[in-house]
């Protein structure tokens, strides 16, 4: 099959779209080409890359000529200069519907949030949550897949905790009282994506993604810093005191430690759906655990915060 996946350098986007070339299937990797973490995804054999947001629907829909389904996966967890959640992830996703259309692809997937929900107060899961509605409305067949959080090999969890853990002992939770989150590794949720854009499994449907362990964040920290043979100390810290770091971390880190969308995130309860979601079947159910040897094998290399993580972004900001 010929897939289009969009955002697909970005975490998910990269992991699906490695998935699926080895595979057989022919990618269409859809990316501005700013993310450079993994250069590699897009030389692959059966990939090709097309360095184009989600912009232009006449763009998108030359690029998803020939395909037989669209994984949108792009999307941001901050807004810098015009990448606006607005932009991104509403007009962005109009625009990949509108190019499926025009391109007579049959299906498009959504990769959307488990707490994605309107007037919550929270730009990031009120866009969300209208990309849903876009896709639900689009006439074309569709899965929408509301995730928890993400993690593995490249993420923001593992490789932030890690590097932050080699920096400096010590975790603020995010609120006094910290809430409960059912992190789902990216193995479980590309055999997801898989499954329904290769097998036609959950056509139409929304369904929430969470992984078969509850805990809280600081219990993962704890976990990764007893595998780095490192000290912590995880204290709690009020959700407004983060909401400022946040601020300061958004203007001062290409990659923020914590954006403000996550302490958002962080400050509910990650164990449920927002909205009522369709049932996942069981043999689709996340089965990973957050163990130790899972873990061990996907954290990046010893690395302490330097300077080069703190570039200013005011620069890309202004373009």
């Amino acid at each position: 099959m010929k897939i289009a996946v969009t955002g697909g350098t970005g975490f998910v986007g990269r992991h699906l779209a490695r998935a699926l070339a080895a595979d057989g299937h022919h990618v269409v990797l859809i990316a501005r080409g700013f993310d450079a973490r993994d250069t590699d995804v897009r030389d692959l054999y059966n990939v090709t890359f097309a360095p184009i947001g989600t912009s232009s629907a006449k763009e998108l829909a030359r690029a998803f000529a020939g395909c037989d389904a669209v994984a949108h996966c792009a999307g941001i967890n901050r807004e810098v200069g015009e990448q606006t959640y607005q932009r991104v992830h509403v007009e962005g996703t109009q625009n990949v519907v509108d190019a499926a259309r025009e391109a007579n692809v049959p299906k498009v997937l959504l990769l959307s949030f488990l707490r994605a929900r309107p007037g919550c107060g929270s730009a990031y899961h009120e866009s969300k949550w209208a990309a849903e509605e876009i896709v639900r409305a689009s006439g074309l067949d569709y899965t929408i897949i509301k995730a928890g959080m993400i993690y593995g090999k490249g993420d923001h969890m593992l490789d932030h905790l890690s590097h932050t853990l080699h920096s400096l002992p010590l975790f603020a939770t995010v609120g006094l009282r910290e809430k409960a989150i059912r992190p789902v590794a990216v193995e479980d949720v590309i055999r997801i994506l898989q499954a329904s854009l290769l097998d036609n499994r959950l056509p139409r449907e929304t369904v929430a993604v969470t992984g078969p362990q509850e805990m809280r964040l600081s219990d993962a920290v704890r976990q990764i810093a007893r595998i780095l043979d490192k000290r912590v100390i995880a204290f709690p810290f009020p959700v407004f005191a983060h909401r400022i770091l946040a601020w300061f971390f958004e203007h001062t880190m290409p990659v923020p430690l914590i954006s403000s969308a996550q302490v958002f995130m962080l400050s509910e309860n990650m164990t449920e759906p927002a909205t009522p979601c369709d049932a996942l079947p069981d043999d689709l159910a996340p089965q990973t655990r957050f163990e130790d040897s899972w873990i061990r094998a996907r954290l990046p290399k010893p690395q302490a915060f330097g300077l080069r993580d703190f570039r200013c972004n005011f620069r890309l900001a202004r373009r």
